[in-house]
């Protein structure tokens, strides 16, 4: 029933009335720790350095850095190269930081203190895209500590950290890499003359089978071929030379028989042997070509039986002349047998060179059948020598590039931080707001106060007053008899006013104080309040 009854402002006002004190006891105290706190809280100042990342100077259609990611991954990595416990210790020790905790704190305490006071911002460049990745085009690095003085100097002190810490990473990484292709080169080299070294055996073992060899050897093949075809031809042509030598020898001798029997003349004799021959001469024409051997020996030997039977046809009765033919006739023999002779050494010396020519052709016939075989590991060979010429040759681009971006880096030429603002001498902590804790610790006790007395009557089951009353028992008041206070209650509400005029003198008094010392001089207030009134 007492749920249902709603609360008046004549209620309200009593309750007020009725909690007054504890509504002042609980506001002050929350008022005046908050005061206490903003008041006791030691300041802490901020020194704030700007570092600009600035891109590559050389176009990197030129020169191609060998240090390469996005800039806050490096900012990141050498944050915590800066940020070490070696570094730390020795800043702390060369600026003397917390010396008032050392005794008390552990190291590894006051160095993670000092660590959260470290602060690296990133700035990044506005696009106006908002769907694409920003780019950190500086960074701030900021320490904060309650001596501003301190804190200044530690704040150069990590600027310049960071910066030396950018270029002595790069300058490694390019280095590094710079040994590592160097490395990378030599063992390459080494690998590509071992496989030069191999293709050049294998040259050598295999250096008539080559297949760059190949047409030659068919070409002399082919050649050597022909050659022992025109051999076969020589050599017959020989044999047939030989035969009518043979055949002109025995001519010969047989003039000379018959010029020493005079029953046979001889002109009949030569004429026979002069047909005959010329007979053979018109089937051998009909075979070869007149610069053929055989052709001409016909031709040599018609001549010599002419002119000899034209001589004795001349002189048939001339002793003399018989006798010189005779000498004639000897002297042709010993010709024909010299030409005899002559055709056999050549004979022989053309089947010396018919054997050496086989021989010639089976070995360029093995050469040209081994030709796949070597081929095949000759290509082998070449492959590896390929790739291991074309990894050479790759990683020594890359190596030559990768010194021209060692010397961009040592001489500040590639990506580089630069100092942008230096950080400044802190005139103003930035800690504690001593403003907003008051402002806080006055708003938060009030409500503090109210939630109390909302709890306190939330809890409370008393009528209060008449309406109430009426409201819970559904029957009227005929009569109400009014609060009659005793002295001492009349004395008590006497004491309360004077109370509560000191409290809120005293209250608006140390409000001034506070004003005046934390927020803003009086007097400086009094002229801007009448300034924005006038």
């Amino acid at each position: 029933m007492a749920a249902e009854y709603e609360l008046t402002f004549n209620d309200y006002l009593s309750i007020f009335k009725r909690r007054i004190w504890q509504i002042i006891i609980v506001a002050s105290t929350i008022i005046v720790a908050s005061i206490l706190v903003a008041i006791l809280l030691p300041p802490v100042y901020q020194s704030t350095g700007t570092i600009l990342v600035e891109s590559q100077q050389i176009s990197k259609d030129i020169v191609q850095s060998s240090v390469n990611g996005l800039a806050d991954e490096r900012i990141e990595l050498i944050k915590q190269r800066v940020m070490t416990r070696e570094n730390l210790y020795r800043i702390m020790q060369k600026y003397g930081l917390y010396e008032d905790r050392i005794n008390k704190d552990s190291t590894s305490i006051l160095l993670n203190e000092m660590r959260n006071n470290i602060l690296v911002e990133l700035v990044s460049s506005d696009s106006g895209n908002p769907w694409e990745k920003k780019a950190t085009i500086a960074f701030n690095v900021s320490f904060s500590y309650k001596s501003p003085d301190i804190t200044h100097k530690v704040a150069n002190e990590l600027v310049t950290l960071f910066l030396d810490e950018n270029v002595k990473s790069r300058t490694e990484k390019a280095t590094e890499t710079t040994e590592f292709l160097s490395q990378e080169v030599e063992l390459l080299r080494k690998e590509l003359e071992s496989t030069e070294s191999k293709v050049a055996t294998f040259k050598e073992q295999y250096s008539g089978a080559l297949p760059e060899h190949m047409d030659m050897h068919m070409s002399m093949l082919q050649r050597s071929e022909m050659d022992i075809k025109e051999i076969d031809r020589d050599y017959k042509a020989a044999q047939e030379e030989l035969r009518y030598l043979d055949v002109e020898l025995a001519s010969a001798r047989s003039g000379i028989n018959n010029r020493r029997s005079p029953d046979a003349p001889v002109v009949l004799s030569s004429e026979a042997e002069i047909d005959k021959l010329k007979l053979e001469l018109e089937r051998a024409q009909s075979i070869y070509s007149d610069s053929h051997p055989t052709v001409k020996a016909l031709k040599r030997r018609i001549e010599k039986l002419e002119s000899v039977s034209a001589t004795k046809s001349t002189n048939p009765e001339d002793g003399t002349k018989a006798r010189r033919g005779d000498i004639e006739t000897d002297l042709m023999v010993a010709k024909v047998q010299a030409q005899i002779q002559a055709t056999k050494a050549r004979l022989e010396s053309l089947a010396e060179q018919k054997i050496a020519m086989r021989k010639k052709v089976e070995q360029l016939q093995a050469r040209i059948s081994m030709s796949p075989e070597v081929e095949k590991g000759l290509f082998k060979l070449m492959r590896d020598y390929e790739n291991a010429k074309e990894k050479y040759e790759e990683v020594k681009s890359k190596q030559i590039n990768a010194k021209i971006a060692e010397n961009l880096e040592q001489e500040n030429k590639a990506e580089r931080f630069t100092m942008l603002e230096p950080p400044i001498f802190p005139e103003k902590p930035v800690k504690p707001n001593r403003q907003k804790l008051i402002g806080l610790g006055f708003f938060g006790g009030i409500a503090a106060a109210l939630g109390l007395v909302f709890l306190l009557e939330s809890v409370n089951a008393r009528v209060r007053g008449v309406e109430a009353l009426e409201s819970i028992t559904k029957v009227r008041t005929m009569v109400t008899l009014p609060y009659i206070y005793t002295q001492a209650e009349i004395n008590r509400k006497k004491y309360f006013y004077r109370y509560l005029f000191m409290g809120i003198l005293a209250f608006v008094l140390i409000s001034c104080v506070i004003v005046h010392f934390l927020i803003m001089p009086l007097d400086i207030l009094v002229v801007k309040i009448l300034n924005r009134f006038a």
